[in-house]
């Protein structure tokens, strides 16, 4: 996400935490919510003894388990603390972060602090197996685990799950003492943390520190699964599974697995550890968002003294690639058929849990509201969820676009890159057994971004199932599947060139404060500011409507910005705390189906600067920066521009989000008047669109008539629908487009071409 120009403030808050802290959250004595901002209605259904109590990890499900969420002890000491505090600040509700209002604490971790958790727990009496497994959802940022006073690991890394074998370290008859010490640097460390800073302002959030997802030990046998791939091949009817095993692994193991659907086996193989395991799926039923349909996998490795580890697993039949269409343009190919995407950018932030959902059914819900607005998919933006929130979307239908989180204030490059990379191989192997997920993205805007090309090649070989994203929004390298575009409000698109399909990864933007549900009493913002929810929506519908001749174009998908508010940012489709839509729910569904029903081709009448290639270089203008003494008639196509001056498109000045290679004559004065001639063999036209990138105010004149207003800017280039007489203006032979465009601060651009939108076959 871009950082506005301007920011727009106006809002009211309501304090409701007292009432908040009387209710059912504070019935235990050693915690109640900590002070803060608005909470979510699934606040109330939080406490100690009831807090994230579903199995945390969907995808490897084994029946005996012990949740260690709820309350624990905490202290902040001095980082160089080595020594076990001798006294407790208080008590933490674990998961939530202990910056948030869920965690009972509300205090702040800075970089020069270390924060110290105590609990105890017991082994049940009725776990048997030799080993106990003791699992960590995330913890932000680096992680010190000891047990009963004997260290037992160490992990490094915001996002990723991680787990330590404890078996030696525990008494199986007596309590036992588990300290969790974590240090976080947050902006001021050169760690992925994405939209995490010590100073929110703007698109920059509260951090988040310490345990923020779920904590649990569950029993495994000596050798027992530590992981497995679940490759569905469509095309050959079968799903492909490698296991790893813990070592050492006797030769005389071996690994059963069987695939149900509806309950019902339909397939079973058997293999060594580290072979792949091959079941045939026939006639698969493919999963799309319309139909998610999940098979059960239950694998099981049997040891040489007959012990079993059982796990559950699920997966569904469904394949992501790039193609033609019937027309020759490249798009994204579901299953073998191009399927527009159109969702939200979904941050994952929440006013009570900060990065961490006060329940389990407050994921799904979010996951609920893509499909009640009638999105197809998501967009993770440089956040990485549990694993309950994908498998809410492989269950309901949602495709994810996955960002990794970024870091862009490394204090030692070095050692910050390579951490990005340990932690983005990490992330893919935790994640990649969820159908939902079809794209990877590594970086974002350019946040932290370096050697692009070289990470697109890690990605890819990683996990060559899925498409990877170079870097969404400005800052393309030429390599990956897609090329994309950021534009607020928009929406615009990037030509599909390169075998690379176009996507649109943010637009929109558009703001709502809505009083007693806003973070913050003053300050709120969205791209553009609307007065009611009436107003925003029919602002929302006009900006899908104009998504239609660019997916004719060749736009393969579209996210908007944003699924809910997040903090001072007001330009979600739900307010922060989800208790209000601000945006007609039934009223953008019909319109976003529409979005997926077959749409035509476009015919390009005159190329804009961004479609220049060394065939067809940039087109040669006539422009001046001095306003056009009278008579009036610059505009006009018998005008005399002998005396302006020539340079090829675009104008404007470098590091103007959006133009990429586009400026070809700089400008950087208050205004510019710039026209070109251009002969057609032929006046026909079904339906005549303006491509533009503006900034700021465009007046735009066709063989001397207005045909468009422009106000304000875009950050890339947008298709302006034109007036019915448009058509008419168009002639056989000579025409003349003429720009006047007025800048008053910031970046400055002006480009234009027009294109043809042809009707579907």
């Amino acid at each position: 996400m871009m950082v506005p120009k301007p920011v727009r403030t106006a809002c009211s808050i309501v304090a409701i935490l007292l009432a908040l802290a009387q209710s059912s959250l504070a019935q235990n004595t050693d915690w109640k919510p900590a002070a803060g901002h608005i909470v979510t209605r699934w606040a109330a259904d939080v406490s100690p003894t009831n807090v994230h109590s579903e199995y945390p990890r969907p995808q490897m499900v084994r029946d005996q388990w012990l949740s260690l969420n709820g309350l624990w002890d905490f202290a902040i000491a001095p980082a160089d603390a080595k020594d076990q505090p001798a006294k407790w600040d208080g008590k933490i509700l674990v998961p939530f972060p202990i910056e948030s209002v869920l965690s009972g604490v509300g205090k702040t971790l800075e970089p020069d602090q270390t924060l110290w958790y105590r609990r105890t727990f017991s082994v049940p009496r009725d776990w048997a197996s030799p080993r106990i497994l003791l699992h960590f959802g995330a913890v932000d940022w680096q992680t010190e685990v000891r047990i009963n006073g004997k260290p037992v690991g160490n992990h490094s890394g915001g996002y990723d799950p991680f787990n330590f074998d404890i078996s030696a370290s525990i008494n199986r008859t007596e309590a036992n003492e588990l300290i969790v010490i974590v240090r976080d640097p947050t902006d001021s460390g050169g760690q992925p943390r994405g939209k995490q800073v010590r100073n929110p302002e703007s698109i920059w959030y509260t951090r988040t520190s310490g345990i923020w997802q779920s904590v649990w030990i569950e029993p495994a046998p000596n050798t027992y699964i530590e992981s497995c791939r679940i490759r569905p091949d469509l095309n050959a009817q079968r799903v492909l599974v490698d296991l790893t095993a813990s070592t050492p692994t006797p030769q005389s193991a071996d690994v059963q697995s069987e695939v149900l659907a509806n309950g019902q086996s339909i397939g079973r193989s058997t293999a060594k550890p580290g072979a792949t395991l091959v079941i045939t799926i026939p006639n698969p039923h493919v999963w799309t968002p319309d139909d998610p349909y999940l098979y059960d996998l239950r694998l099981t490795l049997t040891d040489p003294n007959r012990q079993k580890d059982i796990v559950k697993c699920y997966f569904g039949m469904r394949d992501i690639r790039i193609g033609p269409d019937e027309h020759g343009v490249m798009r994204m190919l579901l299953n073998g058929k191009p399927l527009f995407q159109f969702g939200p950018l979904d941050q994952g932030f929440w006013p009570d849990g900060l990065y961490t959902a006060p329940t389990d059914a407050a994921l799904k819900a979010d996951v609920e509201a893509v499909k009640k607005m009638g999105c197809n998919m998501l967009r993770k933006h440089v956040k990485v969820e549990p694993d309950r929130f994908y498998y809410w979307c492989d269950k309901l239908g949602v495709l994810v676009w996955q960002d990794m989180p970024s870091g862009d204030n490394p204090a030692d490059p070095p050692a910050a890159r390579q951490e990005f990379e340990d932690e983005l191989a990490r992330i893919i192997k935790s994640r990649w057994n969820h159908p939902c997920i079809i794209m990877w993205v590594p970086f974002n805007e350019g946040w932290g971004q370096y050697d692009t090309p070289r990470i697109v090649d890690l990605v890819a070989k990683l996990d060559p199932t899925r498409l990877v994203n170079n870097a969404s929004g400005w800052t393309d390298s030429g390599a990956g599947d897609v090329i994309d575009l950021h534009a607020y409000p928009g929406p615009g698109m990037l030509p599909p060139l390169g075998g690379r399909a176009s996507v649109l990864g943010e637009f929109g933007g558009l703001g709502l404060p809505i009083e007693n549900h806003t973070w913050a009493a003053k300050s709120n913002w969205g791209y553009v500011t609307y007065k009611n929810p009436a107003e925003l929506t029919d602002a929302y519908i006009a900006l899908i409507d104009k998504l239609h001749p660019l997916i004719a174009q060749g736009l393969s998908a579209a996210v908007y910005t944003q699924l809910s508010d997040v903090e001072i940012e007001c330009n979600g489709w739900l307010t922060y705390d989800r208790a209000q839509y601000k945006i007609d729910p039934e009223r953008a569904a019909a319109a976003t189906r529409k979005l997926y029903e077959a749409h035509g081709w476009v015919r390009t009448i005159l190329l804009t600067a961004a479609q220049a290639t060394q065939e067809s270089p940039a087109a040669i203008w006539r422009y001046t920066t001095q306003k056009p003494p009278p008579p009036e008639g610059w505009e006009k196509p018998d005008f005399d521009d002998s005396s302006w001056q020539q340079g090829p498109a675009g104008f404007g000045t470098k590091g103007t989000p959006g133009t990429g290679g586009a400026i070809g004559t700089p400008w950087n004065t208050s205004d510019i008047w710039i026209r070109r001639t251009f002969e057609l063999a032929t006046s026909d036209a079904h339906d005549p669109h303006l491509a533009i990138h503006h900034d700021e105010d465009a007046e735009v004149y066709l063989n001397g008539e207005p045909i468009a207003a422009l106000k304000g800017y875009t950050s890339g280039y947008v298709l302006e629908s034109l007036p019915p007489q448009t058509k008419s203006l168009l002639k056989q032979g000579r025409n003349t487009l003429a720009i006047h465009c007025h800048q008053t601060k910031g970046g400055q651009f002006i480009d234009a071409g027009l294109v043809d939108v042809m009707p579907a076959k």
